[in-house]
């Protein structure tokens, strides 16, 4: 992968290829609750002001999202493409 043309299709095909097997054994629930400790871990560090500890963080959650997005058979890219691209995109606050 290259790291320099980094898409959230292929961020997401790699959390699947590294990780997947295991994750979807493990279940959404139980997924779940490693994604809201990493949130909480992300509230932690911006509330920390550690940058280094934040950057990490933010890469954890969205590593834990694609692996819940994975396991429940949703294209990310395509997801925020309908939602946020689409012709029928929500105005204002989201």
């Amino acid at each position: 992968m290259d790291s320099k043309q980094l898409t959230i299709s292929a961020f997401q095909k790699h959390i699947s290829e590294k990780y997947e097997k295991v994750d979807r054994q493990r279940g959404s629930a139980k997924t779940f609750v490693w994604f809201i400790e990493e949130v909480g871990e992300l509230a932690t560090a911006l509330n920390s002001g550690d940058r280094e500890n934040m950057e990490e963080e933010f890469a954890d959650v969205v590593a834990w999202l694609c692996t819940l997005a994975n396991i429940n058979d949703v294209d990310l890219a395509e997801a925020i493409r309908k939602k946020y691209l689409s012709e029928d995109a929500p105005t204002g606050h989201k």
